[in-house]
């Protein structure tokens, strides 16, 4: 069946109205990180202050993602997302006008506040119209703005900075964004809320601090390593007040994110190697634009158009994991494309300012392949058996694993990475012994994704407003 049945219509539609919108947010997040240095000098300020850029938008992301089961529950799906893009282009005017390093600070929260709205809610909306079912393929539709983010955002950052004005890296979300928004008041189906729950405002406190403070705290890392006060005071702040939401949403009949669903097998596997998978895959994609520029000594656009072939890879396995997914089950897929993953990162590992361009292209694409493997199954899993009003808890707990995993594995590969360049061997041998982790901590991910569910848990959606304990049981 699943070979044959074909993804309905309506969802192709949903997907490429929200796809239309979701690019901007995506883009967004890593085309900054190419302009830091740009930003200093053109805003007349230091790269440390300028570096809130960067870290402001993420704050301002983990914070309202929490936020999303409650508003798309008390508002309906596509008044939220209408309301997140009208918030995130009124944040990227803002940005293209800012004057100074604070005006242009505040203006990246307001985007932060609409796109870490936007992100949860997409793939709501796109697997509730699904029904369950073919999660494999349509996750592979809604993860391409994610998927070519960190992978052509540098590319489209170098570009800009060399023929333009900063001010065009946030400039160029207008079309995206007025596009995707007259699309979905044209095309996403209403849905009026089933019910208008009371926001937990208790939970707010502890879960949305928690996770911003663990995503400073991380941030912090990147620069000076673990041991400093500003890094652990932050990680520890938001470690205690996620655990004191773990205990409080315990004892909640109705928590701001249901933590119950981590008792379902397919999404706390899928959300557990999300989470660990950032030391493969997002460590490593902070590695390697920095190895190009550092050893290889080629601009931030040179850089960026080394990667291409790492995109072109993940554009090609992403329909073929989809369609293996559906047939085959997350676990065989998933454990195939991180084994790709590390056999494609182990050659940097040995690459210097003389290896060959070619080969290190060939060696991209390949890793490219196995990111497309990996992302799709992973995803779709986490979705596997859940009722209509779990859809929207399930989003926000993917979507908090994959931000503070990611953050936490670009934070250890960037410690490591610093302490290995003080060594005897210089920073070609640095990069080197970085590469090594990134390769060790791929396999790892392959073990963990051992633990996915395979083709025999691949069942359709519950009923709508089925118990958690039914969806336990369907597991």
């Amino acid at each position: 069946m699943a070979d044959t049945e074909r993804i309905d219509p309506k969802v192709l539609r949903t997907a490429g109205v929200l796809i239309c919108g979701g690019l901007a947010v995506i883009f967004d997040t890593t085309i900054v990180g190419v302009a830091l240095h740009s930003l200093a000098a053109d805003l007349h300020t230091t790269v440390a202050t300028v570096q809130w850029v960067a870290t402001a938008y993420l704050l301002a992301l983990g914070i309202t993602v929490p936020l999303s089961t409650w508003a798309t529950a008390r508002f309906g799906g596509k008044r939220l997302w209408l309301f997140s893009l009208l918030v995130f282009l009124a944040g990227s005017v803002a940005a293209a006008l800012a004057w100074n390093a604070p005006a242009l600070i505040a203006a990246r929260v307001l985007q932060g506040l609409g796109g870490g709205l936007m992100m949860p809610v997409m793939t709501t909306l796109v697997v509730r119209a699904a029904g369950g079912r073919l999660l494999g393929r349509v996750t592979a539709l809604i993860s391409l703005p994610a998927v070519l983010g960190p992978i052509l955002g540098p590319l489209l950052g170098g570009l800009i900075l060399t023929h333009l004005s900063w001010r065009w890296m946030f400039w160029i979300n207008i079309p995206l964004c007025v596009a995707g928004f007259v699309l979905a008041a044209r095309f996403l189906e209403r849905d009026e809320p089933d019910s208008r729950p009371r926001l937990d405002v208790a939970g707010l406190a502890l879960l949305a601090p928690g996770v911003a403070a663990l995503l400073f705290g991380l941030s912090e890392a990147s620069d000076g390593g673990f041991g400093h006060p500003t890094v652990l005071v932050p990680l520890a702040a938001g470690a205690a007040l996620v655990a004191g939401f773990v205990l409080y949403a315990a004892r909640r009949t109705e928590p701001l994110v249901d933590l119950r669903l981590l008792a379902h097998r397919p999404t706390s596997a899928g959300s557990a190697v999300l989470f660990f998978s950032g030391f493969a895959l997002y460590g490593a994609l902070f590695l390697l634009p920095l190895f190009y520029q550092q050893v290889r000594g080629t601009s931030a656009l040179d850089a960026g158009i080394a990667l291409i072939p790492q995109g072109v890879g993940t554009l090609l396995s992403r329909s073929i994991a989809g369609r293996l997914t559906d047939r085959a089950g997350a676990r065989i897929v998933a454990v195939t494309g991180f084994v790709v993953v590390a056999a494609a990162t182990l050659p940097f590992a040995f690459a210097d300012a003389q290896a060959s361009p070619w080969l290190l292209g060939g060696v991209l694409l390949l890793r490219g392949i196995g990111l497309g493997a990996v992302t799709v199954p992973v995803m779709a899993v986490a979705y596997l058996g859940l009722g209509r009003e779990q859809v929207a808890h399930a989003s926000a707990l993917v979507r908090i694993a994959q931000q503070i995993g990611g953050s936490f594995g670009t934070a250890v590969l960037a410690v490591l990475l610093q302490s290995a360049t003080t060594g005897a061997g210089g920073l070609t041998a640095a990069f080197q012994w970085s590469f090594w982790w990134a390769t060790g901590f791929a396999v790892l991910a392959a073990l963990l994704a051992l633990a996915l569910p395979g083709r025999a848990a691949t069942a359709p959606a519950a009923p709508e407003g089925s118990p958690a304990e039914e969806v336990r049981a369907a597991a």
